[in-house]
């Protein structure tokens, strides 16, 4: 019989001991959990059904409906103005006059002269009816009358450019001439708006291009009217992108029946386009990874709940929420609250379930708000 030294033989009893206190203690039945107690807490959401649209802003410029610069087409002095400085006026209405009593007289020469024709073509038609002139002389009264009418109409066309008449119905600006002024063409004596209606131009990022359409509702402010809203429409949409800028240029129209818009004005453009059905969940559940995005489920299994990760497509993000594309369906409970130690196939106790986002959008949530009383 080996002979061990007292030491070696005291560390053995120490190890046993140690080992047989140990297993007593694994054997305890405070050491035994059951799965629920093992699994990890967390709160959750369920994902909701949501009328959506998206919300897009812009800066625009006012332009009125028909705008003018009235000009001359002749080197003329300004004979009479018959409008002031922001008058209102009506369509046809005459604005300026260039005229003289020359011009007057050669108009009314030529209308003698036009209806003297007329008359001696009449009285040679009559002749050559009952035969007593001939037909070349009906040939050459024909051409006389033709040649006074042309004479006439080229006349009263001179006389109509030094007469300016207001197009439309509108406001004029103020006016650049006087009375007496000598004005060449491409002179502007002032300018003519129709602001009944006022276009707004607005550029948006292609990337809303399939959310706009013709008729979509808009609101428009600016902070030279107290921001002031007005209410309108898109009328037009641009055939083109810009290169540049990746946008593409709106036209809305704004009714001013009090005319307070003015062209020029730059206005805050809020355009509601793209209402469809959406899944929200809370941004707060969305696992980022790389270009792709998860989330993890919870689901009900014979002994409880398990988490299931699973993969979407986000759309549009909101304050607090995200859009779902794809991937998730109305109902699905996912996890917003515990996301740190969850893994996929982890059991779970749900500690509180939160609101739908559709019914708190944009609100606060405290983790103390969820937690059950108890708990707290």
């Amino acid at each position: 019989m080996k002979f061990m030294p007292p030491r070696f033989v005291a560390g053995t009893v120490f190890l046993r001991s140690i080992y047989v206190a140990a297993a007593i203690v694994a054997g305890s039945p405070a050491s035994a959990q059951s799965p629920a107690d093992r699994a990890i807490e967390v709160i959750i959401q369920p994902a909701s059904i949501k009328n959506l649209t998206t919300n897009i802003e812009a800066l625009g410029t006012l332009k009125a409906n028909e705008s003018i610069s009235l000009t001359s087409n002749v080197t003329k002095k300004i004979t009479k103005i018959n409008f002031e400085d922001g008058q209102r006026v009506n369509q046809g209405q005459v604005l300026v006059e260039m005229t003289s009593r020359e011009e007057s007289a050669l108009l009314e020469e030529a209308r003698f002269n036009t209806d003297e024709a007329k008359k001696q073509l009449d009285r040679v038609r009559a002749l050559v009816k009952r035969g007593a002139a001939s037909e070349s002389l009906l040939d050459q009264r024909v051409r006389e009358y033709e040649a006074a009418r042309a004479r006439y109409n080229a006349t009263e066309s001179r006389l109509k450019d030094l007469v300016l008449l207001a197009p439309f119905s509108g406001v004029v600006g103020l006016r650049e001439f006087s009375v007496g002024a000598l004005v060449s063409p491409g002179d502007q004596i002032t300018t003519l708006n129709d602001d009944s209606k006022m276009k707004l131009d607005f550029t948006v990022p292609s990337i809303y291009l399939r959310s706009l359409s013709v008729g979509l509702p808009i609101v428009a402010r600016s902070r030279d009217l107290g921001d002031k809203t007005f209410e309108g429409e898109v009328y037009s949409i641009d055939n083109q992108i810009d290169e540049v800028t990746r946008a593409i240029k709106v036209r809305a129209l704004l009714d001013n029946k009090a005319h307070e818009l003015k062209q020029g004005m730059l206005m805050r453009v809020d355009l509601h386009a793209g209402a469809r059905h959406a899944i929200l969940i809370s941004e707060s559940a969305l696992m980022p990874l790389g270009s792709n995005n998860f989330v993890f489920l919870v689901v009900k299994d014979g002994e409880g709940f398990i988490v299931e990760r699973k993969q979407i497509q986000i759309g549009e993000r909101l304050a607090g929420a995200v859009e779902v594309k794809s991937g998730l369906a109305d109902g699905d409970k996912v996890i917003t609250h515990g996301l740190q130690k969850v893994r996929a196939g982890v059991r779970v106790k749900i500690l509180a379930e939160e609101e739908p986002v559709s019914n708190h959008l944009g609100e606060a949530t405290h983790l103390s708000d969820l937690l059950p009383k108890q708990k707290q």
